[in-house]
């Protein structure tokens, strides 16, 4: 295939999916090929650790579209199929079958993959990480009531597996080596309650624990020792501690490459031809006034369509603030904006209740609020912290007025 009017996407995750949609959305009539190294077609990877791993959703349910809708807007999909080279100056694409494609315009939306747990011990069967479908697929027969899970890592993604592992019957203890749960990513509050709702449902939550290596017998795990020589009995164990993003081929290809491939605000490479859009990326925080890298589903649908517009010629879609969620028993997490360097916590409501929300302030100004079990709070957040907008502490806490009332002041103003 010619480059003429060819966009080529790497990658069959969330950001090349909105890709896909967003080209013809806009009108692009170029042809399309997105390459996926997965042999399932695009899926959400959100209910991976929730509802699919409880066996409540069926695989069908997970895909973005159905295979019919990709043959309808002629988009090539090559499933299971890995980039092995991108060459820049001649633009191509290099398959692992040896195929050579050649491209207008690139999109790399190659992801990211599980941070190594580096222990001894770590290639016993029976420990997983949990990244893809295919991870699950292992787990799921492993989630047997009264089997004991070890989970390495309280991130979201350790912890909605550890309330899905109780929702199951399993024994579930928790290992993490920093101070406190959810560390990275949000407030001391938001840790403390986490931490007491999970103990609360049987979860043994272990604060500082070090994990020294895994023990088995015949190839199995059958346990994790700590550095102070306990010994941690385990049937299975997942490990979340983080992930890398994929950047090899955009190094190769020599794009710019720091902790992510450097894309400007229309998701653009310091090659005018090759876009890059989600966990692979490191792109402007506007609202920030800095760069970062996001780990979400708002980043990569907001950077396909960035790139998708920009290849179409069309006018850059609006941006939202940066919105992350995660579901752990009943109770629902929903983000709004990055908490980093607030200097002013208000909480709306009462954690004891479990409807609750912790608003994030820095001079003054609303950079974020997690919001448990309480929407409004986070929809209007979503807005205001797009916005700059700067609350009385008083007026968040008030439990009189609204949050939508809150909300039309503050814009107003």
């Amino acid at each position: 295939m010619t480059n003429q009017n060819h966009t080529i996407i790497i990658g069959g995750g969330q950001a090349g999916a909105q890709a896909c949609q967003s080209l013809r959305q806009f009108g692009h009539e170029g042809a399309i090929t997105l390459i996926g190294s997965e042999s399932a077609l695009p899926y959400q990877r959100p209910p991976l650790s929730k509802a699919y791993m409880k066996g409540e959703l069926e695989e069908s349910r997970l895909y973005f579209k159905p295979h019919a809708w990709y043959e309808d807007n002629q988009i090539d999909i090559r499933l299971g199929a890995d980039a092995t080279d991108i060459d820049a100056g001649a633009k191509t694409v290099t398959l692992d079958s040896g195929a050579t494609l050649e491209y207008s315009d690139l999109i790399i939306a190659t992801g990211a993959r599980p941070r190594p747990l580096p222990v001894p011990g770590r290639q016993l069967k029976g420990i997983y990480d949990l990244r893809d479908l295919a991870d699950v697929e292992r787990i799921r027969p492993e989630m047997i009531a009264g089997r004991r899970l070890l989970i390495v890592g309280a991130g979201y993604i350790g912890l909605e597996a550890a309330a899905v592992g109780r929702q199951l019957g399993l024994e579930v203890t928790v290992l993490e080596r920093a101070d406190r749960v959810l560390e990275r990513v949000t407030s001391p509050v938001m840790s403390e309650f986490f931490t007491a709702e999970h103990r609360a449902h049987g979860v043994d939550i272990r604060i500082g624990a070090q994990l020294e290596a895994f023990e088995g017998e015949n190839g199995r795990v059958t346990g994790a020792r700590l550095t102070t020589g306990e010994i941690i009995a385990c049937d299975t164990a997942l490990t979340g501690i983080g992930i890398i993003p994929n950047t090899e081929l955009a190094e190769a290809a020599g794009l710019a490459v720091s902790n992510g491939i450097v894309v400007d605000e229309n998701a653009r490479t310091c090659d005018p031809h090759i876009f890059a859009a989600g966990d692979c990326t490191v792109r402007p925080l506007a609202s920030y006034r800095r760069t970062g890298r996001l780990e979400s589903v708002h980043n990569a649908i907001e950077q396909g369509k960035l790139a998708a517009a920009a290849i179409a010629g069309k006018p850059a879609p609006a941006l939202d603030c940066p919105w992350f969620w995660s579901d752990q028993y009943d109770l629902k997490l929903q983000i709004a904006g990055l908490s980093a360097g607030f200097d002013e916590i208000v909480l709306r409501g009462d954690p004891v209740e479990r409807k609750f929300a912790a608003f994030y302030l820095k001079d003054g100004v609303l950079i974020a609020v997690d919001a448990v079990n309480s929407p409004p709070e986070f929809l209007a957040s979503k807005k205001l912290v797009q916005a700059a907008a700067r609350l009385a502490p008083a007026t968040l806490a008030d439990l009189t007025q609204s949050m939508k009332d809150i909300a039309k002041a503050a814009l107003a103003g």
